[in-house]
């Protein structure tokens, strides 16, 4: 399951010191298109308009009940980011770089603490009024003020936005680290100010809130598909940022009960593109005629991206989970090994690092540049931070392996648990339990063995498989004890931290900070990231956080692999270079009129 969060915020690049007006930002000043470019090197520039693509979402909903992508409440379906522009938009060929869209440029001030944007005359909201200055403050407000908290958080050193001409914003900053500020607000979807004069905008509902983006909702059903048309009268379709882009006249997604139902949809042609996440299924679901005969494609695209923290995260504002010793006792309980053999055919490598798969992953020892940041925390970071970095234990695969399970006995002793029969009790006599919170049914296979390995330990461990809607009130008013998220995070993090890892959102409700991390040296360490100036520092920086917060134990880490695993009718044309840093299919692909035709004739 993943939450939804507009993607580029959730990159929280910005600029550093501009010497003047730019048409892009990034973190560091760097920007691999000159002003003037064409297009992103990742398109076709030439690529046909027209057909559609029926697929799923990769929010892990099944089903939805808001078109407000931006608020704590409701369920908000799939692809609503089409329907929006921003000031300046991702480009995902480099780590943390951002062009203009709405706006034509951007200055950032001498000192980083303000920035402006010019914005372009032509740009206009689908029903063809202008985009002002006002409707970008307006947005501003309304986010300050009433947006999901991972926008508060965001947004929180972000003092003000002033209209200084009708076309011209300015953006004020307090505090010292403003180094993502103005990545984060250029960032920002651009909102119609009048639209909001009659519609709450923290009111979940079915009302589309009119936007400037390449699409606009066509028709849908609450739970059960959405359908979006591409515009004809798009006023950005010829920018560069853009040129190449959003090919497809309707992209549509369906809902579906389960992945199982998803897999079978796709089989009978009624879903164009999947991606898989069962290995199961990938390995073994896909030897049908269709697939033999090369009608059906099963494609493994590059993921460059860094793989993100995925994991059981244990909740812990509950009691029973305080103490770090028990915490590591259950990563010990949980046989990777002989899972990734037996279930996941040996596709997967072990997650070691809230940054996988990055440069930003702490290995080893801190070096003197982490140990320096971190020797004046020492009192608030847990002692293992300043040791060989945490890693999981490696099993003998065996699926119950003594000496782990050896181990994880000692840790929960040590912890203040003893055993009463057949279970654990703490000082209270108080049952050890423990419950894992899914909506799909496909991770059941994934943690009855988990679950076997606890109770051995005197732990009664058991699964709740509850719908979408209810894990999603749950999860935002953290009514669990164990679920399991992933999180992926940029190469250069920055506010995004504060999040997902920060005190002030772990009782936060519908925060990021799935596990509660409420801790001061972390605190700090993030703000080391937000605050740093150089690559070399952000990495740094982002090694002592990672170290850190392994060093809580506040996971049970997972598994990654650095790709997609797809499968698509062959109906469809790529350009022959993929984003480093994106899936890019519904944005850079198209609809090939000679495969569309072959594929008709033989079926």
């Amino acid at each position: 399951m993943r939450l939804f969060v507009w993607p580029a915020l959730l990159l929280a690049l910005c600029a550093s010191v501009q010497a003047a007006p730019r048409h892009g930002l990034s973190a560091f000043g760097d920007l691999k298109y000159p002003a003037g470019f064409k297009h992103f090197d990742y398109v076709n520039p030439n690529a046909p308009k027209g057909g559609r693509m029926v697929t799923v979402g990769t929010s892990g909903l099944r089903s939805f009940d808001s078109l407000n992508p931006f608020i704590l409440k409701g369920d908000a379906a799939d692809g609503l980011e089409m329907t929006f522009d921003s000031l300046m938009v991702r480009a995902f060929d480099e780590p943390d770089a951002v062009y203009g869209l709405v706006a034509e440029w951007a200055d950032v001030a001498g000192d980083g603490k303000s920035v402006t944007f010019g914005l372009r005359k032509e740009a206009r909201f689908a029903d063809g009024s202008p985009i002002t200055a006002r409707d970008v403050c307006h947005t501003f407000a309304l986010f300050k003020a009433k947006a999901h908290p991972s926008y508060r958080i965001a947004l929180r050193d972000v003092e003000k936005c002033e209209v200084t001409e009708p076309l011209k914003v300015r953006y004020v900053f307090r505090g010292e680290n403003v180094r993502d500020l103005p990545r984060v607000v250029a960032t920002l979807p651009v909102l119609p100010r009048k639209f909001f004069q009659t519609h709450p905008f923290d009111k979940s509902g079915l009302t589309p809130i009119p936007g400037s983006g390449p699409y606009r909702i066509k028709r849908f059903k609450q739970g059960s598909f959405i359908t979006y048309e591409r515009r004809q009268d798009y006023w950005a379709k010829d920018l560069p940022v853009n040129r190449g882009r959003w090919n497809f006249d309707e992209i549509k997604f369906l809902y579906f009960r389960d992945s199982t139902a998803e897999l079978e949809a796709l089989k009978a042609g009624e879903l164009d593109l999947r991606e898989e996440f069962v290995s199961r299924n990938w390995a073994t679901a896909y030897d049908i005629p269709a697939v033999r005969e090369g009608r059906l494609i099963k494609g493994v695209l590059p993921d460059e991206r860094p793989s993100g923290a995925q994991g059981f995260f244990l909740n812990l504002r509950r009691k029973k989970f305080a103490n770090p010793k028990t915490r590591a006792a259950l990563n010990h309980a949980f046989d990777f090994e002989w899972t990734n053999a037996k279930l996941f055919y040996g596709l997967y490598r072990r997650t070691e690092s809230v940054f996988e798969n990055s440069p930003l992953k702490a290995t080893g020892r801190p070096s003197p540049a982490e140990l320096k940041l971190m020797e004046p925390l020492r009192d608030k970071l847990p002692a293992e931070a300043f040791g060989p970095a945490i890693r999981p234990p490696k099993s003998d695969g065996s699926g119950q392996d003594r000496r782990l399970l050896r181990t994880a006995h000692r840790l929960l002793m040590e912890a203040g648990w003893k055993r009463e029969g057949k279970w654990l009790v703490n000082d209270k006599g108080e049952r050890f339990t423990i419950e894992f919170l899914i909506t799909s049914p496909a991770f059941e296979r994934i943690i009855i063995p988990y679950v076997r390995n606890l109770k051995l330990l005197g732990i009664d461990a058991s699964i709740r498989l509850v719908e979408s809607a209810q894990f999603q009130r749950r999860l935002k008013s953290f009514d669990f004890d164990v679920v399991a998220q992933r999180f992926v995070f940029s190469l250069t993090p920055g506010v995004e931290l504060r999040a997902h890892f920060g005190s002030a959102a772990a009782m936060m409700a519908g925060s990021y900070n799935i596990a509660g991390i409420a801790n001061a040296g972390v605190d700090a360490l993030i703000e080391k990231v937000v605050a740093a100036k150089t690559r070399t520092s952000l990495i740094t920086a982002a090694k002592a956080l990672d170290r850190s917060l392994r060093a809580l134990h506040f996971w049970v880490p997972h598994w990654f692999k650095a790709s997609h695993t797809i499968a698509w009718w062959d109906r469809f044309s790529r350009p022959k270079v993929k984003p480093k840093y994106a899936r890019g299919v519904l944005d850079t692909w198209w609809l090939d009129a000679e495969k569309a035709a072959r594929a008709r004739k033989t079926k």
